[in-house]
């Protein structure tokens, strides 16, 4: 698997977009890892700080990610260096898709991501470019459409993606009216979860679980935790967080769930974050989700949980450890020899597998509710059927899945 790995990483990508805003000190990337299968995807995120090698390093994330979610396509991201509270952050995202429509037209499709959100931002930004889906490059490069085809199936997207939930089993509110594309990624993980245990043995029901980060992703994996009978006895967030070793209620996360604002945890109960960071991580727990940004949890944090009886990892965060590799540094590979470590590119595959469901040929697919999240489910369920049956350990289950991938990319 190394040297698998070492081969993919090293591999130079295929083309790197640079662009520097006129009008602000923004600037930003797309990195195309590849154009396997004629196109490559990927979203679109924003932080302070960020450079062209988190974007690298993402769009090789991306790439592993599809031979789960598919389409077989090249992995890419785009990245802006550039503060999301600023008030300039519109003009700066609008300017942006400008310069990178040419690619959205023809090879590369985004999404939404860290600090810009795929139904306010990414789509109507991109169709004032001309660009009828943020998806339509990767029908163009990838599927090759005829245009009546092309029209079905970005009709398709277009609905599912943004489609209100209608069905109360999968929302924690019918009268909010949340949309696929808020709750698919934090299902996927927690129901990663619940294969995780059916398949490798044991059971979700009464498993105290701690979640790192309360934005979309990690709220809905900590409301859906909750509602297949795992207790979330933790939560930290930016600013503070809160413990019930008790486990949460259904009725108590799914108040969290709404009084949340943005992507920040709401509470009058809220502990401040150092007391909180110093506290979590020797909470007992089975389950924990990293679900905050990229490249946060440190070798001392995963050993207090690891002695806390920590059992398995379900990240919502792409590459969560505080390593500086791309894949496979010394915090990750120490933990998936420890515990049961799942893999981001399957925990977290919910969005990527949802475009590629509503992408698909047939003219009339399901666009229920219970439909599009089983899709995902069952993808999730799969992969890990599949790296069970190549190795049966509860151990090394991330580096066993990463050579499942790399056997098909390298």
């Amino acid at each position: 698997m190394k040297e698998l790995l070492k081969k993919y990483e090293e591999k130079q990508p295929e083309i790197v977009f640079h662009w520097k805003d006129a009008e602000t000190e923004a600037e930003g990337w797309t990195v195309i890892n590849s154009l396997r299968g004629g196109a490559s995807g990927g979203g679109t995120r924003m932080r302070k700080g960020l450079d062209m090698n988190e974007v690298l390093s993402l769009a090789k994330t991306m790439e592993v990610k599809f031979t789960v979610s598919g389409p077989a396509i090249g992995g890419a991201k785009s990245g802006i260096n550039f503060d999301p509270s600023d008030p300039r952050k519109k003009g700066v995202l609008e300017r942006w898709y400008k310069a990178v429509t040419p690619l959205l037209k023809h090879y590369y499709g985004t999404g939404g991501d860290l600090n810009v959100d795929e139904i306010h931002d990414v789509i109507p930004m991109t169709e004032d470019c001309g660009v009828w889906h943020p998806q339509e490059g990767v029908f163009n490069g990838h599927f090759k459409p005829t245009e009546a085809d092309k029209i079905n199936r970005i009709g398709q997207l277009r609905m599912g993606v943004v489609k209100v939930i209608e069905n109360k089993e999968f929302t924690p509110s019918l009268e909010r009216k949340y949309t696929v594309a808020d709750m698919l990624t934090g299902y996927g993980v927690a129901e990663a979860v619940k294969h995780y245990y059916d398949i490798y043995g044991g059971s979700i029901k009464g498993k105290r679980a701690i979640v790192q980060g309360f934005g979309n992703v990690g709220a809905a994996a900590a409301y859906y935790l909750t509602q297949l009978g795992a207790k979330v006895v933790g939560i930290i967030d930016r600013h503070g967080g809160l413990i019930n070793e008790e486990g949460f209620t259904l009725e108590e996360m799914t108040n969290l769930f709404l009084a949340k604002k943005g992507n920040t945890l709401e509470s009058d109960q809220m502990i401040p974050f150092e007391e909180m960071n110093y506290r979590i991580w020797s909470l007992s727990t089975e389950i924990f989700v990293p679900a905050a940004a990229s490249r946060l949890v440190s070798k001392e944090q995963i050993t207090q949980l690891i002695d806390a009886g920590l059992e398995v990892i379900s990240p919502g965060a792409n590459v969560p450890f505080a390593d500086k590799e791309i894949f496979f540094g010394p915090i990750m590979e120490f933990t998936d020899k420890k515990v049961s470590l799942l893999p981001d590119f399957i925990s977290n595959c919910g969005i990527a597998r949802v475009f590629a469901y509503l992408m698909e040929k047939r003219r009339s697919i399901p666009m229920q509710d219970k439909a599009i999240f089983e899709d995902t489910s069952n993808t999730i369920k799969n992969a890990l059927k599949k790296t069970y049956n190549k190795k049966e350990s509860k151990t090394e289950i991330c580096k066993t899945a990463f050579e499942i991938a790399l056997e098909q990319l390298v």
